[in-house]
């Protein structure tokens, strides 16, 4: 089930839309990505999300690695504060999660700037705010699939 929620979120990300809409597309492959390393930590990790990210920065054409590295360091953290905790509630998971969107923007913003890249927090909000919003859908559809 992991296989066909990374292959459903990847065809979510790269759907045809109009410019107007497509601006607030939600972060779909992060938000699986980050549900997985959240709810099945024995599975899906630091190794996990590094795929993911490369796969993201070639499905969107990023510069390669930029997804990755922020995946991956999303990931950790995440992951160093989950440790102790062994039952997670909806609550909690949608409270790391928008606070994991919200850094995951916060360092394609960083990176962005330091390449010298254009980078418009105009645009930027919109997916920040239908990601946070569209979490509890993404969790519902995949939690009965969790161990």
């Amino acid at each position: 089930m992991i296989v066909l929620s990374i292959i459903i979120g990847s065809v979510l990300m790269v759907y045809p839309l109009s410019y107007d809409v497509s601006g607030w597309r939600p972060l779909f492959m992060f938000m699986i990505m980050l549900f997985w390393v959240l709810c099945q930590p024995t599975w899906c990790g630091v190794w996990f999300a590094f795929g993911v990210g490369i796969f993201n920065d070639l499905l969107l054409d990023a510069p390669l690695g930029l997804n990755a590295l922020s995946f991956v360091l999303i990931t950790f953290f995440t992951r160093y504060l989950t440790r102790e905790r062994r039952i997670l509630t909806f609550w909690n998971i949608w409270t790391l999660a928008a606070l994991a969107i919200l850094a995951h923007l916060f360092f394609i913003w960083f990176a962005q700037s330091l390449g010298d890249i254009r980078f418009s927090l105009a645009r930027h909000w919109q997916p920040l705010l239908t990601s946070i919003l569209c979490w509890p859908l993404v969790y519902y559809c995949l939690k009965k699939w969790r161990i």
